[in-house]
């Protein structure tokens, strides 16, 4: 029996590490290196720290963004934070928020957390002129809802094609 080859999660079923896909010989060691780096990358990347080799991180606060023909709508979750705390910028073509959330305790009374306490930043690259003057920001409920209104310009730049069956 290998001990070491069942703490490797992927040599279970058969499965290579990617080590053996890029040509590379397949140690365990490597192996639980390479998924303890992936951890680590994945771990921190919520906290607003780059996630190394990885493309995808998620960051916080979570955020959804939509748009029609005539806005942009950014949706941002921030439970537990307060207005005073939130600043939203428009800067150099991309949305930015950023803020603080405080702790309501102190770290040397807290036993154990997976609550996310400090600073935040996020930036949404919007791609297309829209009216300064006209972005509204309302933060309810901890959701910070942002309207970002088009220029007549950027309207008229999108051009729906029709569809046709072949």
């Amino acid at each position: 029996m290998n001990i070491m080859r069942d703490l490797v999660p992927w040599s279970r079923g058969g499965s290579r590490s990617p080590a053996t896909f890029r040509g590379e010989a397949a140690s365990p060691v490597a192996a639980l290196q390479q998924e303890m780096n992936r951890l680590f990358d994945e771990a921190f990347a919520g906290f607003g720290m780059p996630a190394g080799r990885f493309e995808f991180s998620t960051g916080w606060p979570q955020v959804e963004v939509s748009e029609t023909d005539k806005e942009i709508h950014a949706s941002f979750e921030l439970p537990g934070a307060d207005e005073k705390d939130i600043e939203v910028l428009l800067d150099d073509g991309s949305l930015v928020v950023r803020g603080e959330k405080r702790s309501e305790t102190e770290d040397k009374e807290r036993r154990f957390t997976e609550r996310f306490y400090g600073r935040f930043e996020r930036r949404i690259a919007l791609g297309q002129e829209v009216k300064e003057d006209d972005i509204r920001a309302e933060f309810r409920n901890g959701v910070l809802n942002v309207t970002i209104p088009k220029s007549e310009r950027a309207e008229q730049k999108a051009k729906r094609i029709p569809v046709s069956a072949g």
